[in-house]
């Protein structure tokens, strides 16, 4: 059985102007190390020695400055195709990441962009959902219409809607599993008029941490940016930032046990 099922997300990265500078944020920040990946210009992070992330140097200034989700598969090559006829774009072909992985990157019928990883050396996370690690992506998009069936049709992602119908958020559990909360392993959200009208379609990405008060305090004493200040929602309180180059993330802690 493969590490990571077809349709999960099993890898982060973050594409960086400044790497060093990012090595330095997120190594206050989470605790991370880092280590120069094999055959490749990334830089991986990890977290109690296991992998965790990657930091990338961006070749093209014009290229925006993102933290990156990326879904496992075992045919790359396949699931551009069910990408396409579903109406969605492969925007790169599949490129190897060292001996790593092969990933493509493709975007949604709204237009938010997310990798596909073929593992190669390199499964994906070595740790998740627990501190210093990636915990949660949700999709933020203008069509829910055409995005929701396209998730369904390309991953066989089985979608919960929240029961409060004033707020219009789809959980997606993967295929195969009994949809709900306890295997949701993202989301689908849509983008309001509370947000800015220019904003795209896009993924955000959640990574846990002990206490997302000091979490903020520190994104600010390291030149970040608070997004969206921390508030509570049930499983947890959550923060939006953006680190000292603009890459936006949030970061969630979990209710303490009683």
């Amino acid at each position: 059985m493969a590490a990571f099922p077809e349709g999960t997300p099993c890898w982060v990265d973050a594409a960086l102007p400044d790497v060093e500078a990012g090595k330095r944020f997120y190594g206050e920040l989470f605790g991370w190390t880092f280590r120069q990946a094999d055959g490749s210009p990334q830089v991986d992070a990890l977290s109690d020695g296991k992998l965790v992330a990657a930091l990338v140097p961006k070749t093209d200034g014009r290229m925006p400055t993102v933290w990156g989700v990326y879904f496992a598969t075992g045919d790359a090559a396949a699931l551009g195709r069910k990408i396409r006829d579903a109406g969605g774009q492969v925007i790169s072909d599949r490129q190897p990441v060292g001996t790593s992985a092969t990933v493509s990157v493709a975007a949604d019928p709204g237009g938010a962009v997310f990798g596909l990883w073929q593992a190669g050396d390199r499964d994906g996370f070595e740790k998740q959902g627990e501190s210093g690690s990636f915990c949660w992506a949700e999709v933020y998009t203008r069509d829910p219409e055409r995005v929701d069936p396209f998730y369904e049709s390309v991953f066989g992602f089985q979608g919960t809607d929240l029961p409060d119908a004033s707020v219009d958020f789809r959980m997606w559990s993967p295929a195969g599993s009994e949809p709900g909360e306890d295997t949701a392993i993202g989301g689908r959200s849509v983008i309001t008029d509370a947000f800015p009208a220019e904003m795209p379609g896009h993924f955000l990405i959640y990574f846990c941490v002990d206490d997302c008060d000091d979490a903020v305090a520190t994104v600010t004493h390291l030149g970040g940016r608070v997004q969206a200040p921390p508030f509570d929602i049930p499983y947890g309180r959550i923060a939006v930032l953006a680190d000292n180059q603009g890459a936006t993330f949030a970061v969630l802690a979990e209710p303490k046990a009683a």
